[in-house]
């Protein structure tokens, strides 16, 4: 295997890291991580535009790992929880940067590849329409959404999100998404 989560994890943790997690994703944990990032943006972030921005942005991100995580390959089982995540919150430059990871099968690759490439070829009144047609249209996955997440961070983010795909064997890969504001 040349994947390796550890590499992974260390480049995701860019810039002025405010908060890194790798581990078991729970709905217990988005709530203290929230909480812990709330507190945290209060005393580093000025503007309440940029605080809330980011804050949203997190809940969808957390509730996408939450909800989209695939189980895990045997091996990896053996030394990670089943819902296993990465998420980082960081400064870089004069933006920030909040990173995600999970395994997902290879079958899920080409639809979510087309969906990200999709919603980043769209200006942001694009976005605002298909927003609005998702929400009033689309019939809502057994996973919970109809892709309104990664509709509504690039909207938020003006199209900032970037993807990457590492083969990790060959039913899984691990996706990451690295959204900027």
């Amino acid at each position: 295997m040349s994947f390796n989560i550890e590499e992974r994890y260390k480049k995701m943790n860019k810039g002025e890291v405010l908060l890194a997690y790798k581990g078991s994703i729970t709905a217990e944990l988005i709530t203290n991580v929230l909480g812990v990032v709330e507190s945290k943006l209060d005393h580093v972030i000025d503007k309440s535009v940029t605080k809330k921005k980011i804050y949203n942005i997190l809940v969808e991100s957390l509730q996408n790992l939450y909800h989209h995580v695939d189980d895990l390959p045997d091996e990896v089982n053996e030394s990670m929880d089943i819902h296993f995540g990465i998420f980082v919150i960081s400064k870089v430059s004069d933006s920030y940067d909040i990173r995600t990871g999970n395994f997902i099968k290879t079958d899920k690759i080409t639809k979510l590849k087309e969906r990200l490439d999709k919603i980043k070829s769209l200006s942001k009144d694009e976005l605002k329409e298909l927003y609005k047609f998702v929400l009033n249209n689309q019939k809502f996955s057994d996973k919970g959404g109809g892709g309104l997440g990664l509709i509504d961070i690039a909207r938020r983010t003006d199209g900032r999100v970037e993807y990457e795909f590492d083969d990790y064997d060959d039913n899984y890969a691990f996706f990451s998404l690295n959204i900027t504001i």
